[in-house]
């Protein structure tokens, strides 16, 4: 055995919870110098050969029992530091999972080629506390660690003046923005949630923060929903570690030894002019396992990415941001399911750095963390507000409703039309939101307006184009057409093919429009106008701010130079309709993401939503006032015990699953127990089960409407959902899958965690029926 440190501490690749701790095996001396801490092993365990990562080298072990050595070192490599172990512990007992799984999130796939070019050393960037690897505790004085509120005292009122370019703004236009550039550039870690201003200039914003950060000596970590959001702020980054680094070594910055940030002097010299490293899902496994061991040596000090990066080992990291929390592409399909923004709360922790968690219109469970104390508030006031906006107007108002009488039924009323027009007439941009992508992705029956269903599984009908034939969305099976079809008008086809269950009629209407039938529409409204969609299988990341029509789905809104002259927010009912706890909160966030790409009112910006004025989020829409909107959400949430003042767990599983899950668990007293009731998924057959829905495989792009994820955090998920949960095949013919909501108060959550995790061990200890725990999720109907 090995003549130092004998023992090797390990976690075992395994997803059974009542098998997750470490476990203690001898280091043999030939392979003492290839077993370092974070290293990838293979031992045996139960008889066979797994995978495991060591934790740490001991010169001793608790166990009572005989050791058994390491079977072979996998890699000398480091990929585990200290501190991302300890987050890895923390994600898992939050979420009742287990270490294994976290770390599967954490650490990408060994890939050896990515290895072998990448030597150790070379360029590895000293932390503050001495060392290059990071491995040490997160250097935080007293006091350092402060919510944005005990921080603003420490600077004085706002700085005047802004960039120069219409429409760009900097930290100035926040009261208390200057102070938060001071406190991180002084080494302190605020903690804050931004209501950014509308326009282009929250990439530069966090680019601000992050240059503040590093004159401080400290890394950064920045963490958005998709790969084009990762290359605005990428681009934003770069400009401004560049331009600090310049102003850092000017006789004139010399001499008074403080580096410039926006409009603030931030009173410190030393800024890191390397380039920020990007890591996203489309990198590839060798590019990005490359860039991984970038990081983790301390090569990169400044990281940005998308969801799986909030894991990233930073060397030193002094500020995590979290752009646009509320957008669900940051809920990790995969089990334990963690939120990039209560991974980012767990490593502030863990390691006490800042914390920035900011967007348009942030979540409800952003502001519980204002309201706990835990973070302050960063936001423009109201004068600026109203200089930066663009002007919004319902349809369907009194005014519009006695020039146009049809204008409160109308898909496109005589008011987004005039937008448009006005829009093009100035030679520029206009952008046309449309929920739901596709052509006719729901058809309804003409006479009772019931959804028109497949014979065979049940699926909607839809059509793809104009003349593609009506077919099954699920398994593809098209509707026979009549011997001579006639075309009929916005009513739809008679087909012989098909007739309604419910009335008998044999008529069709489209009941939802998608992105092409708009696209297709306005293009006939608007002749001789290039039209241009972005949705999920062509998402583009910027136009040019030329006369154009741009319909895109929500999410996948381009960019525009200049800004957009009109944005047209249509079909507000399929957002604010939806049977769905955040209904009108994700409808407000979409709509904010949209309509910031409009120019300020100033310049003739003109927002167009096609929703009822007397609604919630549409009122905050048109003044401006998401925080009003979501404080109200929250505190309506609180008076009926949903999230974020409560702590919730679906458990899916078998009925037999779910009756042991419940017998074996302590659950917190006052847990409320809902349920179960059926998964509207896997179906009851005879002889056996069927998915009701077969799974399609991935794109990259982007969110494209209210019941459709894609994009980065959909590859960097691997298509799947979850890995342990309930399959079909694992039912027995006639057997259901049933989900049960438990119910906590919200200082019991950690309680509910470890109850359900113990429970789930005993399971897993018995060998009964896996069940499927998700704690906090999106959905809970």
């Amino acid at each position: 055995m090995a003549d130092e440190l004998p023992v090797a501490r390990i976690v075992i690749d395994t997803p059974l919870v009542h098998l997750d701790r470490p476990f203690d095996y001898l280091v043999p001396a030939s392979l003492a110098a290839a077993v370092v801490a974070g290293s990838r092993v293979r031992v045996r365990f139960g008889g066979r050969l797994v995978d495991g990562i060591v934790l740490e080298r001991c010169a001793s072990s608790d166990h009572e029992g005989r050791l058994a050595p390491i079977a072979r070192s996998v890699s000398p490599v480091s990929v585990l530091s200290p501190p991302i172990a300890r987050l890895a512990r923390s994600v898992a007992d939050r979420y009742a999972g287990t270490m294994a799984d976290v770390l599967r999130l954490a650490v990408p796939p060994r890939h050896a080629r990515a290895e072998a070019a990448s030597p150790p050393g070379g360029g590895a960037v000293a932390s503050r506390t001495g060392g290059s690897s990071g491995e040490g505790q997160p250097p935080a004085a007293a006091g350092s660690v402060t919510a944005l509120g005990s921080v603003a005292a420490a600077g004085s009122g706002t700085a005047a003046g802004s960039a120069s370019e219409p429409g760009r703004v900097d930290w100035s236009i926040c009261p208390d923005g200057p102070a938060f550039l001071r406190a991180l550039a002084s080494g302190a870690s605020p903690r804050a949630v931004w209501w950014a201003p509308p326009g282009p200039s929250w990439p530069a914003m966090i680019a601000s923060a992050v240059a503040a950060t590093a004159a401080s000596g400290r890394g950064a970590l920045v963490v958005v929903p998709d790969h084009r959001d990762v290359d605005r702020v990428a681009a934003a980054l770069a400009s401004s570690l560049a331009s600090s680094s310049v102003a850092s070594s000017s006789p004139a910055s010399s001499s008074v030894g403080s580096v410039s940030v926006g409009s603030v002097s931030t009173g410190v010299s030393a800024v890191d002019p390397s380039p920020p490293l990007v890591l996203r899902a489309d990198l590839g496994p060798e590019e990005r396992y490359r860039r991984f061991l970038a990081v983790r040596r301390g090569q990169a000090r400044v990281v940005v990415g998308t969801r799986a990066a909030i894991f990233a080992p930073v060397v030193d990291l002094g500020l995590l941001v979290v752009w646009d929390d509320g957008d669900d592409l940051h809920a990790e399909p995969r089990a334990p399911y963690p939120h990039t923004r209560d991974v980012a709360v767990l490593r502030a922790r863990e390691e006490g750095c800042a914390v920035l968690v900011g967007g348009f219109s942030p979540s409800v469970e952003a502001e519980a963390l204002v309201r706990v104390g835990w973070a302050g508030r960063l936001g423009p006031g109201r004068d600026a507000l109203r200089r930066l906006a663009p002007r919004v107007e319902p349809v369907g108002s009194d005014f519009e409703a006695s020039i146009d009488p049809a204008a409160r039924a109308a898909r496109l009323p005589s008011l987004a039309v005039r937008a448009v027009r006005a829009a093009l007439v100035a030679g520029v941009p206009a952008l046309v939101q449309v929920p739901r992508r596709g052509y006719q992705p729901s058809i309804a029956c003409a006479r009772c307006r019931r959804p028109a269903r497949c014979r065979a599984c049940s699926g909607p009908l839809g059509r793809t184009s104009s003349t593609a034939a009506l077919a099954c969305r699920w398994c593809g099976r098209p509707v026979p057409r009549p011997a001579d079809p006639t075309r009929a008008g916005r009513a739809g086809r008679p087909t012989g093919g098909w007739r309604c269950g419910n009335c008998g009629g044999d008529q069709l209407r489209a009941s939802v429009v998608g992105d092409r039938r708009t696209a297709e529409e306005l293009g006939r409204a608007f002749p001789g106008v290039p039209v241009r969609t972005s949705g999920r299988d062509t998402v583009l990341a910027t136009v040019p701010g030329e006369p154009m029509l741009v319909i895109a789905t929500p999410g996948a809104e381009p960019v525009a130079a200049g800004g957009y002259g009109a944005v047209l927010l249509l079909d507000g009912w399929a957002l604010l309709g939806r049977p769905d706890l955040r209904a009108g909160e994700e409808s407000l966030r979409r709509w904010l993401a949209a309509a910031a790409l409009a120019r300020p009112a100033e310049a003739g910006g003109l927002v167009v939503v096609a929703a009822d004025l007397g609604l919630g989020p549409v009122q905050a829409l048109v003044r401006w006032d998401p925080a009003q909107f979501v404080g109200r959400e929250a505190d309506e949430r609180a008076e009926l015990g949903f999230p974020p003042a409560s702590r919730v767990a679906a458990v899916e599983g078998t009925p037999a699953a779910l009756g042991e899950l419940l017998a074996a668990a302590r659950l917190p007293d006052g847990a409320d127990v809902l349920g179960p009731v059926p998964v509207p998924g896997p179906r009851r057959v005879s002889g056996g089960t069927r998915p009701a829905r077969p799974t399609r495989p991935a794109r990259p792009g982007r969110r494209t409407g209210p019941d459709q994820v894609e994009g980065d955090g959909a590859v960097e998920g691997g298509g799947a959902e979850e890995q342990h949960g309930v399959a079909a095949h694992d039912l027995e013919p006639g057997e259901e899958v049933e989900r049960l909501i438990i119910r906590v108060r919200r200082h019991q959550g950690a309680e509910l965690a470890r109850a359900l995790r113990a429970a789930r061990g005993t399971l897993d200890a018995r060998r009964a029926d896996r069940v499927r725990v998700h704690l906090d999720p999106l959905m809970i109907g």
